[in-house]
């Protein structure tokens, strides 16, 4: 049995990761996932994340709660996957802690790649789609949205994490894949297919 491959969706708040992400699985016939919250345990995780009444987290916290959370859904969600052979498409992924925690937070970002390499066991996303968008096309989208704990953070907050992304996808060229996710649905997910059956032959 083959091993299956793992592709991460990627970017700001408003891209359209979630969507994408859907549609990708649906026409890979992979198993659909995201981080935080992939899991039950990673639910609970994910309520103290995202809660706009939690306003004393303090970042170190925040960046430990994510690993936990990668942790378990790396155990539970995505290695068996795998191994059995099912291509696993995630929306989000150990990328976004070092796009939030460490270029967001400002957090040592090699402390941070250290606490995720452990996280992980070596799972990391074999591509990473990031889809970029400029700053008024995300803000025009999350216009009339409830905003969690990290959407209400201040632009400072948002523009660290869409250079970081950037920053990120630059460094590792031959693992990302920068996808403009300013076009239409239709034209965002025919870049998203053509890209993965480049990359990954599938």
């Amino acid at each position: 049995m083959s091993t299956g491959r793992y592709i991460t969706l990627e970017g700001a708040e408003g891209c359209g990761k979630s969507t994408h992400a859907a549609r990708l699985a649906d026409a890979l016939g992979a198993v659909l996932t995201r981080e935080t919250g992939g899991t039950a345990i990673g639910q609970r995780i994910r309520t103290i994340l995202h809660d706009t009444t939690v306003t004393n987290l303090s970042h170190r916290a925040e960046a430990l709660l994510a690993a936990a959370d990668r942790a378990q859904h790396i155990d539970e969600v995505v290695a068996p996957a795998l191994a059995a052979g099912r291509h696993v498409v995630s929306d989000r992924s150990v990328y976004s802690t070092l796009a939030y925690q460490g270029y967001g937070r400002e957090l040592n970002l090699t402390e941070v790649r250290g606490l995720n390499e452990w996280a992980v066991g070596g799972h990391w996303p074999e591509l990473v789609l990031l889809l970029d968008a400029a700053p008024e096309v995300l803000e025009r989208r999350m216009r009339g949205r409830q905003l969690d704990r990290f959407e209400q953070e201040g632009d400072g907050f948002h523009q660290r994490v869409r250079d970081g992304f950037r920053q990120m996808a630059e460094q590792e060229a031959d693992r990302w894949v920068i996808i403009d996710g300013s076009l239409g649905l239709d034209a965002v997910a025919r870049s998203i297919r053509a890209a993965v059956t480049e990359r990954l032959g599938i």
